[in-house]
């Protein structure tokens, strides 16, 4: 995996933005029609249902199959991911069935830092840097939202549009420069999350598979990226193998003294 593909890879995947073993916790089957809502809901009462079925937890910790494409270079990897709510995202990516570690990231709302172990460099950056892949509407949160399959907090407000088909609810709307629809299932999870910046050629669509039971809420089992930007193009394929919500987790980040910081 050359320097650059990694880069790219682990910068659009915080921006925006796993199919061999299968997870072990439980798939819940989303109903063919919704066992809890009603036809003449308001905006605010589908709005706090929806909301309500959201994940909510204090810290994750995960282990996921993953397949990254990148304009149609594929690499396959395992990913460790810890996130702390609101505060951290750390993740871990490992080559060779796990046994060897060519990066780490950590995330937070104000930096971006990345260890490349392939080329001994790391980067240093405040998390405005992603604005180069990515709309600016995208903020920490975001990136949180897509990992965890929750619906984005600033979109899920009175002033998205919110329409209901055949029982689940499909949300749509605009901020700035950035147009957004959101589909839900009869869970009243996320199952398809689409984000698009025409003026700046930027895109993301990202799509959920099964939900299985994550303490008391849903977690997806699988997940699919797919980013544009300008002309890039990277795809990623998730199948999460592991999760446990509201364990105690570490995010180890120390970069040896021999790598050079890159720009």
């Amino acid at each position: 995996m050359k320097r650059s593909i990694l880069n790219s890879v682990l910068i659009l995947a915080a921006a925006s933005f796993f199919s061999a073993c299968k997870p072990k916790k439980e798939i819940v089957v989303a109903p063919p029609k919704p066992t809890e809502t009603k036809v003449d809901n308001t905006k605010a009462e589908a709005l706090a249902l929806l909301t309500s079925k959201q994940l909510k937890f204090t810290t994750l910790s995960a282990k996921a199959k993953a397949t990254l494409d990148l304009d149609g270079k594929s690499n396959d990897v395992t990913m460790n991911l810890r996130i702390k709510d609101k505060e951290t995202i750390w993740v871990s990516i490992t080559a060779l069935g796990g046994m060897a570690e060519v990066a780490r990231a950590l995330i937070t709302p104000d930096s971006i830092k990345i260890i490349n172990r392939l080329s001994s460099t790391y980067l240093n950056k405040p998390f405005s840097y992603i604005y180069k892949f990515t709309n600016k509407q995208v903020n920490f949160n975001t990136l949180q939202s897509i990992l965890t399959g929750n619906a984005i907090d600033d979109f899920m407000t009175e002033k998205s549009d919110l329409k209901q088909a055949a029982g689940v609810w499909a949300l749509s709307g605009s901020k700035e420069d950035l147009d957004y629809r959101l589909l839900f299932n009869t869970l009243f999870k996320v199952t398809e999350t689409n984000l698009n910046d025409a003026k700046n050629g930027q895109a993301l669509k990202v799509t959920y598979g099964e939900y299985q039971k994550l303490n008391d809420y849903l977690f997806p089992s699988t997940l699919e990226i797919n980013t544009l930007s300008k002309a890039k193009k990277i795809n990623i394929s998730m199948q999460f193998t592991k999760i446990d919500g509201n364990v105690p987790v570490e995010f180890p980040f120390t970069v040896p003294k021999r790598f050079t910081l890159a720009n």
